[in-house]
């Protein structure tokens, strides 16, 4: 049985004083225990503040991305030492954001992926498709393109260890959501694909989360579904009864 994962990508959003705020009022909110296993991944600056909140409930702490290399001349990069030593245990690699703005590709991603496995950090591997390529009917050779290159020189026991997170691209931060059927089949397929590189062993261990405009009215819907084993939050993990709802549903 996959634990469920539920993680709150903070995006940039809240200074110090609103990430502290908003945490506290998220562990406040957690009042029922759960199984699901939950992360708050919020900005660098914030990841120690976050980190005194939680210490002591069964809360982790994610950062939001990092380079692969352990050190040197990278103005304004971190090194999974760094999250590490700020009490992260996950990271989100290869959001569709840092594809979009920030030029990440699939082979970056990859070196990112596994320098993060390497420190001993759990990725948050990001694939989706653009409603270009989904109107053209390409999303499966995307989401394929996408974890192929990701996974590359990777083992079987590695890939069990990281998340993958299915983000349609054109149902982030739009409001627009996938259909459960639409996300239960792209889940099917990314479990299917790495059963294919790998084995169904590792295919059915492998947690795969949905991220699109996932919220407490729809959240049960799409996590009732077979392969959907969880939700990397936006908009909504910055409304800390939203986020816990989601996480109870």
């Amino acid at each position: 049985m996959r634990k469920r994962i539920i993680a709150g990508n903070w995006k940039m959003n809240k200074d110090v004083a609103g990430a502290a705020e908003l945490a506290r009022a998220v562990v406040a909110a957690l009042t029922v225990p759960t199984e699901t296993e939950i992360v708050l991944c919020p900005p660098f600056t914030d990841l120690t503040t976050v980190a005194a909140v939680i210490q002591g409930t069964p809360i982790r702490l994610g950062g939001q991305n990092m380079h692969w290399e352990e050190k040197g001349a990278f103005t304004g990069e971190v090194s999974a030492a760094m999250l590490l030593s700020a009490g992260c245990s996950h990271v989100i690699l290869g959001h569709s954001e840092r594809r979009q703005y920030f030029g990440e590709t699939d082979e970056t991603v990859n070196h990112k992926v596994r320098a993060a496995l390497k420190a001993g950090l759990i990725p948050i591997v990001c694939v989706g498709e653009t409603l270009a390529e989904r109107q053209t009917e390409e999303t499966a050779a995307v989401v394929a393109r996408q974890i192929r290159g990701a996974l590359a020189g990777l083992s079987g026991e590695e890939v069990a260890r990281l998340v993958i997170a299915y983000e349609p691209v054109w149902a982030i931060g739009t409001g627009v959501v996938a259909t459960s059927d639409q996300a239960q089949e792209v889940h099917a397929l990314i479990r299917q694909l790495v059963a294919r590189l790998y084995d169904s062993r590792i295919a059915e261990v492998l947690r795969i989360q949905y991220g699109g405009s996932m919220k407490p009215d729809n959240a049960a819907q799409l996590l009732a579904q077979k392969d959907i084993d969880g939700g990397l939050i936006g908009g909504a993990s910055l409304d800390a009864r939203s986020f816990v709802e989601i996480v109870y549903a």
